[in-house]
């Protein structure tokens, strides 16, 4: 079927098809036109005697002629109501004003009453009769990389074993053409970070400037004049020796060599092949770079990338430092009230007193820190896996300190100090088989520090006496100052526990029989 809206040329080929004997069903397979539009055509040319053997075949101005109500270029009837003001929108356009910006003066200074959809369709009309030129930008052997990121295959999880998608990192050399490619399970900055070494050290050389995309892992605000490099990327930078050039905002033809690079991977390398895991890919894809992509003949320089950048690009390259800068992840993080930041899903603590502020994490492959205000509040070893607390006892409040060292074993040593009596009284609620009675052991410890020790024993001994352990009961005993009262003792002078704890409120038989 042909393309597009049909030609005078068309039209006479369907006519010279029809002399020949061709139906429209013929004529519809073979492309030239759909059966509608043959229908139309013979029913106009049988009227004009035009498909009679003896009579010559129609000239093309003769077509145009009878079917000039078909082929004539037809004019929209409807004016649009924002023409009136075309030189104005033109000036604003130049300018850079979006079309909601351009509605808006209309309607202020003009008295503009027209839609929004009305300036929008006038100014897509202005700029498609306005094609834009591009200047193709050619680049020195070294100079720039442009780097981008592109969806991967679906391979199986290494933890869950689901299948996940992955992402392509693609950095082509811009003279050369030359490649590295890498596949990832994320698009996290250290993942950045670490695919540019590779790179760099897959080329064995730096180049002098980097084109990037407005990734957040490189970019943490796009903009035309003043974008904010991420710091973890510029602190990378600079260890290597290279100058961040991001691309504007929406522009991705800025960096075409490597959007084509992705492209050419999607659709050379992916299909036709089957991949076991991430180890497997990366394998096939690194051969596949050094074989056929890297001794391909290239569509735009028809030189194979792999010798101009052996040729020509690699000795341009910049030489790796002497040694391998650490990989430095930079972000920001808020100290919660438990006096953990949260980063990459494991816990590090900092000071109490910096509580709710916002704080400056910096991770290496070993180490965390912790900044505030360019001054380092804390140092951590990595945590192992997620969800892993790193935690210094210096960080947190020293009276919550103080309560997770006061364990049941600190409650008998300090009950051991105390006395006998109180020890046993410890021993007997921590032998409770069902509550906690860990709190009730720290209250009566604490009663030493009101009453002292001695009065403490003592009404320890009187609740043991009397068969009642608890706190409470100790408590009343110190304030209505039984613990000086005398207790029923035995003839050797010490008291009868076992008689006391199983009858303590009865009278002995023969008391009850003389009576």
């Amino acid at each position: 079927m042909a393309k597009g809206r049909p030609g005078v040329h068309t039209y006479r080929e369907v006519i010279i098809r029809l002399r020949a004997g061709n139906g429209p069903r013929r004529i519809a397979r073979d492309g030239v036109a759909c059966r509608q539009l043959v229908r139309r055509i013979r029913d106009k040319a049988k009227d004009a005697g035009w498909l009679l053997p003896f009579v010559e075949a129609p000239s093309e101005e003769q077509v145009l002629e009878l079917f000039s109500d078909e082929l004539a270029v037809k004019v929209p009837g409807q004016v649009s109501t924002v023409a009136p003001f075309r030189s104005q929108v033109e000036e604003w356009l130049k300018s850079g004003c979006s079309v909601k910006v351009i509605h808006g003066a209309l309607t202020r200074s003009y008295r503009f009453t027209g839609s929004y959809g009305a300036v929008l369709r006038f100014v897509q009309q202005v700029r498609s009769k306005e094609p834009e030129a591009f200047v193709p930008l050619q680049f020195e052997p070294g100079e720039v990389a442009q780097v981008d990121f592109g969806s991967g295959p679906l391979l199986p999880h290494p933890v869950t074993g689901k299948p996940t998608r992955t992402h392509i990192f693609v950095m082509t050399l811009a003279f050369s053409r030359h490649m590295y490619a890498e596949i990832v399970w994320d698009q996290k900055v250290r993942t950045w970070l670490r695919c540019h070494r590779n790179a760099f050290e897959f080329f064995n050389g730096i180049v002098a400037r980097v084109v990037i995309d407005n990734l957040k892992a490189a970019i943490t605000r796009a903009c035309a004049l003043d974008p904010e490099v991420q710091r973890s990327y510029e602190k990378f930078a600079e260890s290597y020796g290279f100058i961040v050039s991001p691309c504007r905002p929406r522009t991705p033809r800025h960096k075409g060599r490597v959007e084509a690079g992705v492209k050419y991977v999607k659709n050379s390398f992916l299909p036709t092949r089957t991949f076991r895991n991430l180890a497997d890919t990366n394998q096939q894809l690194m051969e596949w770079v050094l074989g056929a992509a890297g001794n391909r003949v290239h569509g735009t320089t028809h030189e194979m990338p792999l010798r101009v950048f052996a040729e020509m690009e690699k000795p341009a390259l910049r030489p790796l430092p002497a040694e391998t800068p650490e990989l430095v992840v930079w972000s920001k993080a808020t100290l919660h009230s438990n006096c953990h930041v949260t980063f990459e899903k494991a816990y590090y603590s900092a000071p109490f007193v910096l509580l709710r502020k916002e704080l400056l994490v910096r991770a290496s492959d070993r180490m965390v820190e912790l900044w505030h205000e360019n001054r380092q509040v804390a140092l951590h070893c990595r945590a192992a896996r997620p969800g892993q607390w790193m935690t210094i006892e210096a960080h947190l409040p020293p009276h919550k300190v103080a309560y997770l060292h006061r364990t049941p074993q600190w409650c008998l040593r300090r009950a051991e100090d105390i006395g006998p009596s109180c020890e046993e009284l410890i021993k007997r609620l921590f032998a409770h088989r069902v509550l906690d009675r860990l709190s009730a052991a720290l209250g009566v410890i604490r009663l030493a520090d009101k009453y002292g020790k001695p009065r403490l024993e003592s009404a320890c001994r009187r609740a043991i006496a009397y068969d009642n352990v608890a706190y409470h009961t100790v408590k009343r005993i110190l304030v209505q100052g039984l613990d000086q009262a005398p207790l029923e003792e035995e003839a050797g002078g010490q008291l009868n526990f076992r008689f006391v704890e199983s009858h303590r409120f009865s009278r002995d038989l023969g008391s009850l029989l003389t009576q």
